[in-house]
């Protein structure tokens, strides 16, 4: 999972990348020093669950993505198979590029891994 986080900060104007819980506890997470695991991963969680209640409620399907825009950077929250996935980047990042490196992300996290994946027997 680090490695999946690693690599998706590599992408120009993301500065951080967390997975966390349905439960907002952090999974792992690859963010700059000042930022606060804790506190993002549980807004992050409260955030996704907030929208998918209210989209329920309005017999919509779950969001693909959220994104929030701020004054001086944006957060981009997708679920996965094994949690949130929650991406910050700087003010001007590419948003076609970090949703493409945001989606290849979850398909490297839904991949299940272990011991025989792909071999005969």
């Amino acid at each position: 999972m680090f490695d999946v986080l690693e690599e998706l900060n590599k992408t120009s104007g993301v500065s951080g990348s967390m997975l966390v819980g349905r439960d907002g506890i952090v999974i792992a997470a690859d963010l700059q020093a000042a930022m606060e695991d804790e506190t993002l991963g549980a807004l992050a969680a409260s955030i996704t669950a907030n929208i998918q209640k209210s989209l329920g409620r309005l017999g919509q399907p779950e969001p693909q993505q959220i994104t929030i825009e701020a004054e001086n950077s944006k957060l981009f929250i997708s679920e996965c198979e094994v949690g949130v996935l929650v991406v910050l980047t700087e003010r001007d990042a590419n948003l076609g590029l970090v949703r493409l490196e945001v989606r290849n992300a979850k398909h490297k996290l839904n991949v299940p891994s272990g011991l025989g994946i792909g071999k005969q027997g």
